[in-house]
């Protein structure tokens, strides 16, 4: 899919704040606001636009205590084990990996004790090998 140089600046606008005003993305692309509404249809028909999601502060997460959880899958098991990790609402996140791990799981938990409990659970799926965890201290980007 090839996307033009303009589509992709109104998306960089729209990641930096999907709550802008049609008129105002228009006025910063040089663009109509027609054009600009008709370019956003498009890229929603196109999929290329899935949703539009809410993005919690850094003093809201930094209440959380959040972590990357890299773990190692039994062969087989990548259905079962991402199912698993659906079903628990601490996982924020669940990425499928190259390398010496499978997948990498971000949790969100209220304490580190909820956090430690967390990782035992997911630690004792069926399918999971091993886990490996780094707490999250600070998010240095987030775009």
């Amino acid at each position: 899919m090839t996307i033009a140089d303009k589509d992709r600046a109104l998306l960089a606008l729209l990641s930096e704040n999907a709550r802008m005003p049609v008129a105002e993305l228009a006025r910063k692309l040089g663009l109509s606001r027609t054009t600009v509404q008709a370019r956003i249809e498009r890229l929603e028909v196109d999929g290329v636009i899935a949703g539009y999601g809410l993005r919690l502060s850094e003093s809201y997460l930094s209440g959380l205590v959040r972590a990357h959880v890299l773990i190692t899958i039994a062969p087989k098991a990548l259905p079962g084990v991402t199912a698993a990790l659906a079903a628990i609402k601490e996982v924020t996140t669940l990425h499928s990996v190259s390398g010496t791990f499978d997948l990498i799981a971000i949790l969100a938990a209220p304490s580190i004790l909820d956090l430690d409990r967390l990782i035992d659970r997911i630690g004792a799926l069926d399918g999971v090998e091993r886990t490996l965890s780094s707490i999250i201290l600070s998010t240095r980007i987030s775009r």
